[in-house]
């Protein structure tokens, strides 16, 4: 659910955060404070409201423990354009010292994206309108002409002769009169000075709107996709920017046609996209997601201390402490050229995010640590925030599971006292090898479920209950092998 962004409180932020994220109530604190204080500056005078800086945040804590989900379920809560992107990314062979900039073309394009699909809901009517009418051109190809003709041609769109297709049969205009719907008037009734065609077109509108006509194959003209690669080509320093997507060169001339044979009920939805396209604004929809990118857009760096540089090092980390002073100007504010026009990211907000297991905070560069004000640690998670996340969620693993398996009749159920069991496992996994925090009960119920799920389609309709003794039998063993447990879960 969407919800206005003016309308959310830091506590409503939260408590919607809660539905799909168990503790961490630092981090969600934070991130709702911060996006609290983007519409407060919404409200300043103009001249105060450049000069507010967003409150960049900087997560801590080991993977699987919530970071990246409370980022994404931010930007979907608000409908903010939202990117996802590895800081190592940039420290990749061949990389010359701009790439970072695509982290902000990429979210551009998110943003494209949105607005683009919501104007087209807001044009959705009237796009099938002119899309009924093309269907009806095309079911009446003599609407110009004699009602004879006209008759004819129909009878050859619908003939049911024998010896011929029902879709492609001949046959003549007495045919498709025996094909009327109950109350339609014969096309032998005397002309009350109204237009025989358009009594016609009105009668087959009805039965196209009443899906009478949807099996009946058609020949459409659609739009083809030029199916070339987008290439970004980026010039020297000195030289403008340029960004040249050549899959959009064929909309220069208009974009390609070509003719495909369709049944009608496909032809409309068909015929609707493209009218949507065809009405939406190009220009209109750039400006708006430029103004939402540059005061709702949300950067989400993840494994942002794979990049810092310990003092005193060479080799790699003069490539990693690169890359930081690389971002660092987008962090701050710069302005950069897409080829929707030019982004600031002066208020676009960064969230960082990374386990510093090895290096610190404190490694990264001054000047880029300054621009993260905020810092809050993730807790580890315990036995019962394990069994809170197999429980409490709208998207439980558990839920997720039983809903699966309901496909194919079987109704599968956890005893409190199994999920209890996986809840310890996964905890104690967790601590004897590498610490994968939730993502821990992925590996866990896939091995449990195994062979109920592999034997799910010859068990329709039985209904399987996992103990806690199931849970030992399946997978006490492999706890208690180490070295196993390391390779299995």
């Amino acid at each position: 659910m969407v919800l206005q962004l003016e309308d959310l409180t830091p506590r409503q932020i939260v408590e919607e955060l809660n539905r799909y994220i168990i503790g961490q109530e630092k981090a969600k604190k934070a991130v709702a404070i911060a996006l609290r204080n983007r519409i407060r500056r919404q409200n300043l005078p103009e001249d105060l409201r450049d000069e507010v800086a967003p409150k960049n945040i900087i997560m801590i804590g080991p993977t699987g423990v919530g970071k990246t989900e409370i980022a994404r379920r931010l930007s979907k809560l608000t409908g903010a354009p939202f990117i996802k992107v590895e800081a190592t990314k940039y420290t990749e062979v061949g990389y010359v010292g701009r790439d970072v900039e695509s982290m902000i073309r990429d979210l551009m394009m998110v943003g494209i994206n949105m607005v683009k699909q919501e104007m087209k809901e807001q044009l959705r009517d009237k796009a099938e309108t002119l899309a009924e009418e093309a269907i009806l051109d095309i079911l009446l190809p003599g609407s110009g002409s004699s009602t004879k003709t006209q008759g004819s041609a129909l009878g050859k769109l619908f003939s049911t002769g024998t010896g011929s297709s029902p879709r492609t049969g001949t046959g003549s205009a007495g045919q498709v009169a025996d094909q009327r719907t109950d109350g339609e008037a014969s096309s032998q009734e005397p002309d009350n000075a109204s237009d025989p065609k358009q009594e016609t077109r009105e009668k087959f509108r009805q039965r196209l709107r009443a899906g009478k006509l949807d099996e009946k194959e058609i020949e459409i003209d659609v739009t083809k996709s030029s199916g070339g690669p987008n290439i970004e080509i980026f010039s020297g320093a000195n030289l403008e920017e340029i960004d040249l997507n050549l899959g959009n060169l064929s909309n220069l001339f208009g974009g390609r046609k070509k003719k495909k044979r369709v049944l009608v009920k496909q032809a409309r939805e068909l015929l609707i996209q493209e009218e949507m396209e065809k009405l939406v604004d190009q220009d209109q929809v750039a400006e708006i997601a430029r103004t939402r990118v540059e005061s709702m857009g949300i950067v989400f760096v993840d494994e942002i201390d794979k990049i810092a540089a310990k003092e005193g090092r060479s080799g790699t980390d003069v490539s990693r402490e690169g890359v930081q002073r690389d971002i660092l100007p987008i962090v701050e504010g710069a302005k950069i050229n897409t080829k929707y026009g030019v982004v600031d990211t002066s208020h676009i907000l960064f969230i960082a995010a990374g386990a510093f297991h090895i290096s610190k905070p404190s490694d990264l560069i001054p000047e880029l640590q300054g621009r993260f004000p905020i810092r809050v640690e993730l807790e580890a998670l315990t036995t019962e925030d394990f069994y809170s996340i197999l429980t409490q969620p709208q998207n439980a693993l558990t839920k997720q599971y039983m809903a699966l398996l309901e496909t194919e009749g079987v109704t599968l159920v956890f005893t409190e006292d199994a999920l209890r069991e996986i809840s310890k496992i996964a905890a104690q996994v967790n601590s004897k090898t590498e610490n994968i925090g939730a993502r821990r009960l992925h590996t866990i119920l896939e091995l449990l479920l195994e062979d109920i799920s592999f034997r799910a389609p010859e068990m329709s309709g039985e209904r399987v209950t996992i103990t806690d003794g199931d849970v030992r039998e399946r997978l006490s063993g492999i706890v208690q092998d180490q070295d196993l447990s390391r390779y299995i879960l």
